[in-house]
């Protein structure tokens, strides 16, 4: 039986602790990407409102209670948020799907628990925020502080916006930051959502301010003269901008941006349970995904095998409204996604590619989507093989030993994530260390955890989401020595 849609009320900035219309009285449609029919609006905020926002947080850090407030206190409403967010769980898990496109199953497995423990581990970590006393050989008192950056613009993503939100907003909370939130522009909707939960929590007015809108906004505030830190998770193309704007200003940023994961298959994997991952990394969250694994590099033993199972059961992969339960594989979050996605398919016929399963929209509903597709026979140079398709497309190309495999998996100008199956623990350990990416699968895809780090190297970014090292991210170190003498 399919949950039934929510009904979405018009969204509102929220600024100071306060909801209010944009300035200018913009609004921008949210649009279901399963019916292309528009479900609600949200303000579209502009400068005047991004200053109201900036101020807000300013004053919060400057002169409200939350970056002078006890780390187990902060702790303590961090721990509330995750609660929160379990009370709420279906209602979140129905707001994100019918804003994104994806399976509400797996919004409220995957989505909403990611976001609750995300909130938890950082009420924990949270604590751990001491300095420490150092010995130097002069006759001295020293010792290390770490201190909140300050104001922080958070600048995040259409397709995970309930996870990438919460990753950032946890730890900069418990580092006892205040932020500005510039969700993606047409996926907002659980951002206006978590700025009630934050405020129920308890966390103080202007702390946390969401700013809904386009690309302007998003510009103006990674610009603003009063932001002390950027976080931006997106295209690798945008993320040139935000990274080049932030050194002008010296201020400190991450970019976690664009991935092109490789999928390795030795001669020794385990088929069945490969062959699973392998599915599972191209067709999650409908391969809009910057950890998806959308190249699959098989040893040459196996290619007609693999392909064989993979023609059988990719087309059994339920495609379908988000809001049936038995949905695996929803639409596409936008039409422009849609129509990217169509134009490298054809690419890849057109540099002699082999579309051996899908290839084509799927008419259903009046909605943005696309079948699960696998192409043969492209050369590693190909466009779709090199470049960020973001879509649930699957490109195989073969290799006869672990160095070309490497040589393959490492051939692209991104390094966020990669994966490989074997049973030989030795090259698992081996292949993992020469592979150029941020986080390495074995015999498994997208095994994520809020106290593992993930980010990029090469063109996928810098700095690290997660785990201690984001919470370190969201800090500056003070030296502090007291002479004796």
């Amino acid at each position: 039986m399919s949950v039934e849609r929510p009904h979405i009320e018009p969204g509102r900035l929220f600024i100071a602790g306060e909801w209010r219309e944009a300035e200018a009285g913009g609004r921008r449609d949210v649009v279901d990407p399963s019916t292309g029919k528009v479900v609600a609006t949200v303000a579209e905020a502009d400068q005047a409102d991004l200053d109201a926002a900036v101020a807000a947080a300013r004053e919060a850090f400057d002169e409200g209670p939350w970056s002078r407030t006890p780390a187990r206190e902060r702790s303590r409403v961090l721990h509330r948020v995750g609660e929160l967010i379990r009370e709420r769980a279906d209602e979140i898990a129905a707001v994100e799907s019918l804003d994104v496109g994806k399976p509400v199953t797996l919004c409220r497995a995957v989505d909403v628990e990611t976001a609750a423990e995300t909130y938890e581990y950082y009420s924990a970590l949270a604590q751990s925020l001491d300095g420490a006393t150092r010995q130097i050989p002069i006759p001295a008192h020293a010792y290390t502080r770490r201190d909140p950056v300050g104001v922080c613009g958070l600048i995040t993503p259409f397709n995970f916006p309930l996870i990438l939100s919460s990753s950032k907003l946890a730890p900069a909370l418990a580092a006892g930051n205040t932020v500005v939130h510039k969700p993606a522009e047409d996926t907002s909707l659980s951002a206006l959502l978590m700025a009630d939960i934050l405020t129920d929590a308890g966390v103080p007015a202007g702390v946390v301010n969401v700013v809904t809108g386009g690309a302007a906004v998003g510009g103006a505030l990674l610009r603003h003269h009063s932001v002390d830190k950027i976080a931006f998770t997106g295209s690798t193309r945008i993320g040139r901008v935000v990274a080049g704007a932030a050194g002008q200003q010296l201020k400190p940023v991450t970019v976690e941006l664009g991935g092109n994961a490789p999928h390795i298959l030795f001669e020794d994997a385990d088929m069945e349970k490969a062959v699973g991952a392998v599915i599972k990394g191209f067709v999650y969250n409908t391969g809009q995904f910057c950890m998806g694994a959308p190249r699959l590099l098989v040893h040459s033993s196996l290619h007609d095998t693999v392909v064989g199972i993979l023609t059988q059961a990719v087309p059994g992969v339920p495609v379908g409204d988000p809001f049936d339960p038995a949905t695996v594989v929803g639409p596409m979050a936008g039409e422009r996604h849609l129509e990217n996605v169509e134009r490298y398919v054809e690419l890849a016929r057109k540099d002699g590619g082999q579309v051996v399963v899908g290839g084509e929209r799927l008419e259903l509903g009046g909605g943005y989507y696309y079948k699960p597709t696998v192409i043969t026979g492209l050369d590693n140079d190909a466009r779709t093989v090199q470049e960020e398709v973001f879509g649930p497309v699957l490109t195989v190309q073969s290799f006869d030993t672990e160095d070309e495999a490497v040589a393959l998996a490492n051939s692209t100008a991104y390094g966020l994530a990669a994966g490989l199956h074997t049973s030989d623990l030795a090259r698992a350990h081996r292949v993992a260390a020469r592979l150029e990416a941020g986080i390495v699968w074995v015999n498994d895809w997208a095994m994520l955890d809020p106290s593992m780090p993930f980010g990029g190297v090469k063109q996928s970014g810098y700095g690290r989401e997660s785990g201690p090292e984001a919470l370190q991210e969201y800090t500056k170190t003070k030296s502090v020595v007291i002479s004796l003498a």
